[in-house]
């Protein structure tokens, strides 16, 4: 998910988005959904249950701030046992050839001090570094004029947290968030696997949009099936939890067939809803609308947990997003994607806290 302040061009989307999606096959009453088939590749049993929260950074410095600490605690408690960094460097054109740090990318101290702040908090990590566009838009939209060049720069900017994931003893590592207009590119990211395997040892994914993961060709140079799982859920704005569910059924049904294809698990890199009423229409979006809407985030937190849970494909979920961090968003908290001291997070709890048995 982009960062609010670099998501201008998701209002744009919204509407082809929508129209484009396609839940594939399947009705309310057919077959019982297939599982994986055994995996050979390291660590892809282990990744059943996941329960993690996102906590990104928009600040060089937060991962060093006293509120981390707080945060981290703040999601342990909701009965997570994972969380997710995201640090990240910027290009400054669709079309550029590489990227780079900035001002607002986590320092490589301050991520080192997280990770190991989120351990002493009984949490596991998964490390998600992101590229962003400095200007705004959606990353989905870069593409690179020298594909090979920006290949390389992409390659060393991975292997680069691949390396400080090993250090940190990051428990999971992703090789790319949402790159659409590249991820077609088997051949490269391929090698872009090889070079992390040479620097991690942990297990892999790759975070494609919900309208994404279809078309990456890599699935199985890879341990996880890795989805930002941001399918529209209704046309309208609704709190009914059943409802919702239901909506989840067709898609269900896909991912199930699409785990059994490439016999890998399908981990929810991301989800999540902002407390908006008409969140379920887009939840991709920062900004549904101006009219809070903490009883539809909840529902749809409901909805996701019951139509997933328990599936053998099903790897889990990392929610986007715990709480932004002072004075750097842009989004009043009332209305942003946290579900912290809203219903989502009594959801949460309920939910967590109570079937500990088997998570990861």
């Amino acid at each position: 998910m982009n960062a609010g302040r670099r998501a201008a061009g998701t209002l744009l989307a919204a509407a082809l988005l929508l129209a484009g999606c396609s839940f594939g096959p399947g009705g309310e009453g057919g077959e019982e959904e297939p599982g994986p088939s055994a995996s050979t590749r390291p660590g892809d049993g282990k990744a059943a249950g996941m329960r993690g929260i996102t906590l990104p950074s928009w600040n060089t410095g937060d991962y060093s701030s006293p509120v981390a600490a707080a945060y981290l605690r703040q999601i342990a408690a909701t009965g997570a046992r994972w969380v997710t960094f995201t640090p990240t460097w910027y290009q400054d054109g669709a079309a550029d050839a590489g990227m780079h740090t900035t001002g607002e990318t986590a320092g490589d101290d301050d991520l080192r001090h997280v990770i190991g702040l989120a351990h002493r908090t009984g949490l596991k990590v998964m490390l998600k570094p992101h590229v962003d566009l400095a200007k705004g838009g959606d990353r989905a939209g870069i593409r690179p004029r020298d594909a090979g060049a920006w290949f390389t720069a992409y390659e060393r900017f991975i292997t680069h947290y691949a390396k400080l994931a090993e250090g940190a003893g990051a428990e999971r590592f992703a090789v790319g968030t949402e790159l659409a207009g590249t991820s077609r590119d088997g051949a490269r990211w391929s090698k872009v696997v090889r070079a992390v395997r040479a620097q991690y040892r942990g297990p892999l994914t790759y975070a494609a949009n919900y309208d994404e993961y279809r078309t990456v060709p890599f699935w199985d140079d890879l341990d996880v099936i890795g989805i930002d799982a941001y399918w529209p859920l209704a046309d309208r704005p609704t709190a009914d939890a059943a409802r919702l569910r239901d909506a989840w059924k067709p898609i269900t049904q896909e991912l199930a067939a699409f785990s059994a294809r490439h016999h890998r698990r399908i981990l929810f890199t991301e989800a999540g809803y902002v407390s908006q009423r008409g969140a379920t229409t887009a939840p991709y979006s920062w900004t549904v609308s101006k009219s809070a809407g903490e009883d539809e985030q909840a529902a749809a937190y409901e909805a996701l947990l019951t139509a997933l849970d328990g599936k053998p494909w099903w790897a889990g979920v990392c929610w986007w997003m715990w709480d932004d961090w002072p004075d750097s968003g842009e989004t009043p908290r009332r209305l942003a994607y946290t579900p912290h001291g809203k219903p989502a997070e009594d959801v949460l709890r309920r939910r967590w806290r109570a079937g500990s048995t088997g998570a990861d």
